[in-house]
């Protein structure tokens, strides 16, 4: 490498860790890859597998000698060989994501069962459409609408079928519960007068005094019974 070609390089800060964006210069393409000067000790390798998504049959299709690049730290070596990608990493991966993270990403497509929400992930999250506020929705476009930015919660994820479950509901206060308000009854009656009571109180004493006698006209009644039926009994002995 001639120093004229490590001066032009753009130089970087010691310490490089994966998923670093890195500037440097394409110094030579072969068969396998390229090979590129971002201003460290040894200069780094782009794979032909890492340099679009889609298939390269040659290097020469993606990058050229002397071009500058951007591109990403995708693994260093214990012996200081470090290998970059031009594909954008992830900035989750499956190994990242765990039930209750609270994650940031934008709402990509609705459905009538909920939204998909771009988290940085291989694959967007679903909110289902009960996750999506606590009162009631009745289809998705009422809670979000494409290229909303949300915070959302992480719910479950499953790894083998690499599906997120996310809620936007769990990050929201619940609603306190209504308090059904209850109005007292008011005793509009007016009060008795005078009169009314004394007339009340005589009704009273009238009744006391019809009960009274009922019970004695109930005793001497009984006790007459009592004495007929000891009387039939003698005669018939």
């Amino acid at each position: 490498m001639s120093e004229a070609h490590s001066e032009e390089a753009a130089p970087q800060e010691p310490g490089l860790k994966r998923k670093d964006l890195v500037k440097g210069k394409v110094i030579k393409a072969t068969l396998a890859g390229a090979v590129v000067d971002i201003g460290q000790t040894k200069p780094a390798v782009i794979p032909i597998s890492q340099l679009r998504k889609e298939p390269v049959r040659k290097v020469e299709e993606v990058v050229k000698e002397g071009e500058e690049v951007e591109a990403w730290v995708r693994r260093i070596g214990d012996d200081g060989h470090i290998e970059l990608t031009l594909i954008k990493p992830l900035l989750l991966e499956w190994r990242d994501i765990k039930k209750d993270n609270v994650l940031k990403g934008k709402v990509t497509k609705l459905e009538k069962f909920g939204a998909f929400v771009e988290v940085g992930a291989e694959r967007p999250g679903l909110v289902h459409i009960s996750e999506m506020s606590h009162e009631y929705v009745r289809s998705a476009d009422e809670a979000v609408k494409v290229g909303d930015e949300i915070e959302v919660k992480v719910l479950d994820v499953d790894r083998r079928k690499k599906q997120i479950k996310l809620s936007i509901k769990a990050l929201l206060a619940a609603p306190e519960p209504e308090v059904e308000e209850v109005e007292e009854e008011v005793d509009n009656t007016p009060a008795p007068t005078a009169m009314e009571m004394a007339w009340r109180k005589a009704q009273e004493a009238q009744s006391r005094q019809g009960e009274s006698k009922a019970r004695k006209q109930k005793a001497g009644s009984d006790e007459m019974d009592d004495l007929l039926e000891r009387t039939l009994g003698s005669r018939s002995a």
